[in-house]
């Protein structure tokens, strides 16, 4: 039923545009976080550059804290059934559809945004195959800032993650932190500050970003890193009937759009984190850093045991992509 409602409203769109001009055309993007988040800030960018380079006549409306009804683990379905025309989506939310696209968030696998390009490239070919049998279009990916643990204290060490009622992004997250004696439960970005409010949950595995464009400081104190536990992905993707039936001129004004966005928001991660720690400083926000190789070690074994646990539901293909991303991080 909501499919049908807001295949309506996109149908709608398209015929409102089409009375201004047949050519003109208007698209719905999705976005589960809020404008100000990195993936936000690069959702404008992308619309702003779209209208410019189609001369007006493809306007994207993006769609802020799942404004639309939709969360990340619906936009999917959305987007491959014409509900939707585009969405920016976490990758985590869509390890059910394929665990494939659970590799960017494997705990401890890459420790820096070079790395974390580097295992994107070597697994975007297969990511894209995912989309294109789903009746979709990957237009591009760009990573979040490192994650930590939100917390009314410090999280670090293994007694302190003991029990802690955590908030994870996904399967690997929930596997890892569960290793580790948490009692770590997944849920999407909508529902953590109702769970925060109720006490559901005493602390949130997200960046320090994360963190701040939801204000975190109004229910706790510390941020603690914990080593570049992962540098996870959005992905926005566009229905493929939309995109066929946009003229080639339109066509390729979304991809250079795309393309010119991508390579932005991969290369704000710095400035963003300097721009985020200034913020936390602003509200009193304690960052936490751990100098404790025991519980270094006892993390980096529970990524393994995530790590163990994707590679047994990717088998040959997940394989085959981490023998490519070390083949290439030796070179």
């Amino acid at each position: 039923m909501k499919h049908m409602l807001f295949a309506s409203v996109a149908a709608l769109s398209l015929m409102t545009a089409g009375t201004v001009s047949a050519q003109d055309v208007t698209l719905n993007l999705s976005n589960e976080y809020s404008a100000t988040s990195i993936h936000g800030v690069g959702d404008a960018r992308f619309a702003d550059l779209v209208k410019e380079k189609s001369g007006g006549s493809v306007e994207v409306i993006v769609h802020y804290g799942g404004a639309l009804g939709y969360k990340s683990a619906d936009h999917f379905d959305a987007v491959g059934e014409g509900a939707l025309e585009i969405a920016d989506t976490y990758g985590g939310a869509l390890g059910g559809i394929d665990p494939l696209f659970l590799i960017s968030s494997l705990p401890f696998f890459v420790t820096t945004v070079e790395e974390a390009a580097l295992l994107y490239k070597v697994s975007e070919p297969e990511l894209k195959k995912v989309f294109e049998e789903n009746n979709q279009i990957l237009l591009y990916a760009s990573p979040w800032p490192p994650s930590g643990i939100w917390a009314r204290d410090g999280v670090d060490s293994a007694a302190a993650l003991d029990g802690l009622k955590i908030r994870t992004y996904d399967k690997n997250g929930t596997t890892a932190l569960n290793e580790m004696g948490a009692a770590a439960v997944r849920l999407s970005w909508a529902d953590v500050v109702p769970s925060i409010s109720t006490g559901a949950i005493d602390a949130v595995l997200t960046s320090a970003e994360g963190g701040v464009s939801g204000s975190f400081w109004e229910h706790f104190d510390t941020f603690t890193e914990i080593y570049n536990y992962a540098i996870p992905l959005n992905f926005v993707h566009i229905s493929k009937d939309v995109f066929d039936d946009l003229s080639a001129e339109q066509q390729a004004a979304v991809l250079e759009a795309a393309a010119e966005t991508r390579e932005a928001n991969w290369a704000a991660i710095p400035d963003r984190l300097g721009t985020t720690y200034g913020q936390l400083e602003e509200n009193k926000v304690t960052v936490v850093t751990s100098a404790n190789d025991e519980y270094r070690s006892a993390l980096q074994t529970a990524g393994k045991a995530a790590l163990n646990d994707w590679l047994e539901s990717t088998g040959e293909r997940g394989q085959a992509l981490i023998d490519a991303f070390n083949a290439a991080k030796s070179k």
